[in-house]
């Protein structure tokens, strides 16, 4: 099988895609899976953040479970569909948001990312902790690492 590559999506790129991104990049190399992923990476669907770094309470949440955040936000465009293989977004309003602009001859998977999810515990939606407190970003990152590992053991 050949390296596959993966975006996370989210309305800024600086809560849950990074937060994603870190925690999923973190999973691959924690299992020896670096040379089944050519990229991993994420954006948003707005531009409002574009080259920021991620929200201070994601960054800490993540670092409090020893997952390192490195990303600058970024604005997903038509011409990232021929790049990844899976453009998983963390909501139905993003999802939309990606299937308007997905070019009709792109490849690329486009779903939620709560769709890998088995466990039905957690939600398949991953809500945006802005306007919240830290619990959010908790149970973001919960969140997060269980579609993450339903997605490596589903799709390697």
């Amino acid at each position: 099988m050949a390296p596959i590559s993966v975006a996370f999506v989210c309305l800024g790129n600086i809560c849950r895609s990074p937060m994603a991104e870190a925690v999923f990049t973190h999973l691959v190399k924690e299992k020896g899976l670096d040379s089944k992923f050519k990229k991993i990476d994420s954006f948003g669907t707005s531009g409002y953040h574009i080259d920021d770094t991620p929200d201070h309470r994601s960054v800490a949440c993540c670092k409090k479970h020893g997952v390192p955040v490195n990303h600058r936000g970024q604005q997903i465009s038509p011409d990232d569909f021929y790049h990844f293989d899976y453009i998983l977004a963390m909501d139905e309003s993003n999802l939309s948001n990606l299937k308007r602009i997905q070019p009709k001859d792109s490849n690329a998977v486009v779903r939620l990312f709560g769709d890998y999810r088995t466990d039905k515990s957690f939600h398949r939606i991953v809500e945006d902790p802005y306007y919240g407190g830290s619990s959010g970003f908790e149970r973001n990152f919960k969140q997060i690492t269980h579609f993450s590992e339903e997605f490596l053991n589903k799709e390697l």
